[in-house]
């Protein structure tokens, strides 16, 4: 048998052939550290997917070309979002840690495709645009008086697990239609299903009882809340549309969705401010340039990191490489926004521009309103805690800082912060 030439296209190694040679694990310390050089030197290696494995040697491609991710993510039909199509599946054990990640036979919007999925999305879309902007204004404003005034008479906090991991979540409670007597209990939950350790099913299982009490609830006494809403579309959808369990699978997913990525961006947001010199000037009544730091956030330090995923429908190829029917590829937001290709001056795509794709692209990206919602409650919680704690300070040194060791979230570990004690607006 004639050994093929280097790089002949006919004979280009297939995901299994390159994940046994080249294979970068999709784990580590060097997330955490230093993401945007491990992107660079990914992309240098590999090109604009790389071969990747995941926990348990599963492979897959990580899609780090901002053209290719964007090809991806516009052809649903090549690039799938039904995960029935992974051909790795006969290898994933019962208690694989990324089953709530990549699930098989989800139920969720996650998981729908086609036209089905383009009326789920129309649901979710239509309830989360009915949210009066200035109610979730003022909610999210009245959640972030009460949490700062847990600890500004302190002098001293954390950040990220005083106020911007408990924020958003009780925020969604109330416009999904959850009583606020609810709110701390499911704050907790939340975070300890997302934390994926050893009480994440314990918090999973309170959410979905939360939920499934809150849809009996509004089955019973309908409200102005989207839980209401998202259930009248529901029964309307006829015998082919959706019933309860959809309703509850996709205020699941929309929770969880909306509360980690947003709480990060609240700890980044917060972090870029009170580290970099072209905002630490302006904290104190700087409310201008809460949106420009929002904004760089997206393009340098987004929340979402990566992102699974897609899977190919059938064999075709993706930026040279040649991707098998079933591969999985994983979406890599991050290195995606810092692609030299289409930033060739770093500088010149942040300030005001918002062509970064830390929401997704296409249809299975994050709805806009659900954008809008994130955006509204993350700018809400910065613009107060600056309003309230106008010297607020870094207790360490900036580089002291430790991010949480995901390469799917970015978020801070902790955010430790000093301030003059103030009153608490309740006393």
């Amino acid at each position: 048998m004639t050994t093929p030439p280097p790089g002949c296209p006919a004979h280009a190694p297939s995901a299994a052939d390159a994940f046994a040679e080249t294979a970068v694990p999709l784990s580590g310390p060097r997330f955490q550290t230093d993401p945007v050089a491990l992107y660079r030197e990914m992309r240098r290696e590999h090109g604009p997917v790389v071969p990747v494995t995941l926990p348990g040697d599963l492979p897959a491609w990580l899609v780090v070309g901002y053209r290719e991710l964007h090809q991806v993510t516009s052809d649903p039909v090549l690039f799938s979002r039904d995960s029935e199509l992974w051909n790795q599946w006969e290898r994933v054990p019962a208690d694989w840690p990324l089953l709530p990640m990549i699930g098989r036979r989800q139920p969720s919007i996650l998981y729908t495709v086609g036209e089905r999925h383009t009326r789920r999305a129309r649901m979710v879309s239509d309830a989360l645009e009915a949210v009066d902007p200035f109610e979730l204004r003022r909610y999210a404003e009245q959640f972030a008086d009460g949490l700062i005034d847990t600890f500004c008479t302190r002098g001293e906090t954390d950040i990220v697990s005083q106020y911007a991991m408990l924020l958003p979540v009780r925020v969604l409670a109330k416009i999904y239609g959850i009583p606020d007597t609810q709110g701390p209990g499911l704050v907790t939950a939340l975070n300890d299903m997302i934390d994926g350790r050893e009480r994440a099913l314990a918090g999973q299982q309170h959410v979905v009882r939360t939920v499934s009490e809150l849809l009996d609830a509004k089955r019973t006494v309908p409200g102005q809340d989207v839980a209401s809403r998202m259930l009248a579309d529901a029964d309307a959808s006829g015998p082919d549309g959706f019933d309860t369990e959809d309703v509850l699978q996709d205020l699941m997913v929309m929770m969880a969705a909306g509360h980690q990525p947003t709480a990060d961006w609240i700890g980044n947001t917060l972090r870029l401010m009170l580290t970099d010199d072209r905002f630490t000037a302006s904290l104190s009544g700087g409310r201008h340039s809460v949106a420009e730091a929002m904004n760089e956030v997206l393009w340098e330090d987004t929340p979402s990191q990566n992102v699974a995923g897609r899977w190919a429908a059938r064999d075709t190829r993706l930026g040279g490489r040649a991707v098998a029917a079933g591969d999985l590829l994983l979406l890599g937001l991050a290195a995606a926004n810092g692609d030299p290709q289409i930033r060739t001056d770093a500088s010149v795509l942040t300030g005001g521009n918002n062509a970064f794709l830390s929401f997704g692209h296409g249809e299975h990206r994050c709805p806009f309103p659900a954008q809008e919602t994130a955006e509204v409650i993350a700018r809400t919680a910065v613009e107060v805690l600056l309003d309230r704690l106008p010297d607020i300070d870094l207790a360490v040194p900036a580089d002291a800082l430790v991010r949480r060791p995901s390469p799917w979230l970015r978020g801070l570990s902790a955010l430790p912060v000093t301030f003059t004690p103030t009153p608490a607006l309740a006393l």
